[in-house]
């Protein structure tokens, strides 16, 4: 489906970046479990219709929602269509794997991991032409704000401790494959 709709490799990079969160994020929401398939997809095809969206001015979130839904993948589809707003009303007790692809998304800035504040700058400068579209960035700034509180107030580690913990991950599998090799020399 990426190759069929087109997708550039950076458009692709960023998505496997914000899937990469994701299931970091999903993996330590021991007292919250979700559905990591759900998870997984949704992210890596949160941007799906991003580059014809670019050209017809169309909102991707929602395009996107409707080809995965046309595709049969409606679960799939509610996650892409609420990667820039959530749209269902969740209670604060609750995390679906919706706002946890959301919030991804707004750490993922091209393919790196940045703090929210850097990513929602960033948002605020490319996105941000009229004055319509600067108010709807500051709720969309609350928004993923209230969402951060809410999701890593269910975690044992800080906002600002993800990336490394992401790149120790990635430190820690490449010492286990080195390891293996190793071993199977022996």
């Amino acid at each position: 489906m990426i190759a069929e709709m087109g997708m550039p490799q950076n458009i692709i990079a960023h998505s496997v970046q914000v899937q990469r969160v994701s299931l970091f994020l999903a993996d330590h929401l021991f007292d919250h479990p979700l559905n990591r398939e759900l998870v997984g997809a949704g992210a890596l095809l949160h941007d799906i219709t991003k580059i014809k969206s670019l050209q017809t001015k169309e909102d991707h979130a929602k395009t996107g929602e409707i080809l995965l839904a046309s595709r049969g993948y409606p679960e799939v589809g509610r996650i892409i269509g609420q990667h820039v707003f959530i749209y269902e009303s969740v209670p604060d007790d609750r995390i679906t794997e919706a706002e946890v692809v959301n919030y991804a998304d707004k750490r993922v800035l091209h393919s790196s991991i940045a703090s929210l504040e850097e990513r929602m700058n960033y948002i605020m400068e490319r996105y941000g032409t009229t004055a319509e579209r600067m108010k709807l960035l500051h709720v969309l700034r609350e928004r993923s704000k209230g969402l951060e509180d809410k999701i890593f107030k269910r975690l044992s580690f800080r906002p600002d401790e993800l990336a490394f913990l992401l790149g120790c991950e990635d430190s820690l599998a490449g010492g286990l494959k080195r390891l293996t090799a190793l071993l199977a020399c022996l």
